[in-house]
């Protein structure tokens, strides 16, 4: 008579584990073919039956069943101390993590060639070092912090505004887009196709540039503008001007805007001194990622500016008011959505780190 088959115990919460196991696309063999024989087996398969469905021989599906068996889970792992030993000795490996971060003589950063050749290795070893501890020396981020004293005053004005509108009142973010550049491609490239991408040279004609002043209500998304040739206080005040027209003479105007020099002229605050309903908002130096018809621009500059060619300014401008109109036909508003505290915390460990360093 036939020895009976032993069932493998298994609990749900272990079989759910196996089973993600088995199904995911980033599980490796090793621990595929694991969880493949424990399922096999916690369904009364017999071994063999179990290493010739796997691929795997009679004495592997046995080590990987007593394993589960006294350690679950946890068994399926290899031990300390087994495989191949390193090749690569500790302080080699210290010596590439730890002068990753360090300037070599006469460059800006270590490649994995400079690297390799400086510590004695192949630049293979370098890169699988490197991956393995995160480090990628070759990538920087770019960070600007304020060294406005007033910042967080200026902060909570600008985000109150946006969380918590005035009534009977418009809130408009304001800026001007400078030196928006009328470039005439020299060849004509080839247009987007099946199996190649948009092309388009490298070098231009240009043809001038013109200043776009533009305000964007907080509350529609509907902009006021206007293209200029210069950007001084004289045409930022005709832009004042054409706000308090267009705006409804029954509702108080508050603009965010920063703290360039024009917005504080001596003209621009008699006008306002004048003109009681206009209330200014400048946001904190260094800051402009909180004005959020910088948001705008980004979009201004994808859709319409940066992959054009334009044979003049006029050409330029009749694209921009064009795309402006349209916009307004169908205006899309932008809402802020960000923690102020959680912004503020960020702000002051990066404040700290930039002591510290």
């Amino acid at each position: 008579m036939a020895r009976p088959v032993e069932v493998l115990g298994i609990l749900d919460e272990e079989r759910a584990e196996l089973e993600r196991r088995v199904r995911a696309s980033t599980t490796s063999q090793r621990d595929l073919r694991r969880a493949r024989i424990v399922l096999l087996r916690s369904q009364g398969m017999s071994q063999r039956r179990v290493a010739e469905q796997v691929g795997v021989s009679l004495a592997c599906v046995s080590r990987w069943s007593r394993r589960f068996d006294v350690d679950g889970i946890a068994g399926l792992l290899d031990r300390r101390g087994r495989g191949r030993r390193p090749s690569i000795p500790p302080a080699t490996v210290g010596k590439v993590v730890d002068q990753a971060g360090q300037k070599p003589p006469g460059r800006s950063r270590w490649s994995t060639r400079s690297m390799a050749r400086h510590a004695g290795v192949s630049q293979s070893t370098v890169s699988r070092i490197w991956r393995r501890n995160g480090l990628k020396p070759h990538r920087t981020r770019t960070f600007k912090l304020s060294k406005d004293n007033h910042f967080e005053r200026k902060f909570w004005d600008v985000i109150g505004l946006y969380l918590d509108p005035p009534e009977r009142a418009v809130v408009l973010c304001c800026d001007e887009k400078t030196q928006c550049r009328a470039l005439e491609r020299t060849q004509p490239g080839l247009p987007l196709g099946i199996g190649h991408i948009r092309t388009r040279t490298h070098d231009y004609y240009r043809h001038g540039t013109i200043c776009l002043f533009a305000a964007m209500s907080y509350l529609e998304g509907k902009l006021i503008y206007r293209t200029e040739q210069k950007h001084t206080h004289v045409e930022w005040l005709r832009f004042l001007k054409q706000i308090h027209r267009e705006v409804p003479k029954d509702l108080d105007v508050h603009l965010i805007a920063d703290n360039y020099s024009t917005h504080k002229h001596a003209k621009v605050k008699a006008w306002l001194k004048r003109h009681k309903r206009f209330h200014m908002h400048f946001t904190p130096t260094s800051s402009s990622w909180m004005n959020l018809v910088e948001r705008f621009f980004a979009d201004l500059t994808a859709d319409c500016i940066r992959a054009g060619s334009f044979t003049s300014v006029k050409e330029l401008t009749d694209a921009i008011t064009t795309y402006l109109a349209e916009r307004n036909e169908n205006p899309k508003p932008y809402r802020w959505k960000a923690d102020g505290e959680k912004i503020l915390a960020k702000i002051h460990r990066a404040r700290k780190a930039l002591e510290e360093a």
